[in-house]
């Protein structure tokens, strides 16, 4: 209990969809920092191929670690049912600024940048990639997954980024596609 009527909200918020659109921004963000925290843990002295790779794995790691950590913000995020324009809203950004949909972009345009991907490859890499860690995730909440034990997630989650990166064409940086772990 709160001490506050049912309608206390109201006064803040113009309607339902305004106080739940607030509710789901806040979740988000919450959702950019544990990613954001995840890419920093990158270390810096990695050559940019490699850097860039690793941070973009961080992005779905982060991602799914979000999910498994706190489940009932992950499921407050994706509650409402909204455009991608909520994907870009300064209102759903973390700390650093962006939203997870960002983060995940910019960690994209880093592998072009680094030559680990392709130009022609990048047009709605985000999509396919968000897709992956999304379902992963839904399936381990809610779904024939959600019996397995957190560790077992934690396990899959690398799994998943590297099968979403090799999915993608990544290369190694000179142009070869990449068969191996980073």
């Amino acid at each position: 209990r709160v001490g506050v009527s049912a309608n206390a909200a109201y006064r803040h918020f113009a309607d339902r969809d305004a106080l739940l659109g607030e509710v789901v921004s806040r979740a988000q963000a919450r959702a950019a920092d544990v990613i954001s925290a995840a890419m920093d843990a990158v270390p810096a002295g990695l050559e940019q191929g490699p850097r860039a790779r690793a941070r973009f794995r961080a992005v779905g790691v982060g991602y799914l670690r979000f999910a498994m950590d706190e489940p009932g913000l992950f499921r407050t995020a994706f509650a409402v049912p909204v455009d991608l324009s909520r994907a870009a809203s300064a209102d759903a950004a973390g700390a650093g600024g962006l939203t997870p949909f960002q983060l995940l972009s910019t960690a994209l345009d880093a592998m072009v940048e680094a030559g680990v991907m392709s130009g022609e490859q990048r047009p709605g890499a985000e999509l396919l990639a968000w897709s992956a860690v999304h379902g992963m995730a839904m399936l381990a909440l809610e779904g024939p997954l959600r019996d397995l034990p957190p560790e077992a997630v934690d396990e899959l989650a690398p799994r998943l980024v590297r099968m979403v990166d090799l999915g993608l064409g990544l290369s190694d940086g000179g142009g070869e596609p990449v068969d191996g772990g980073a």
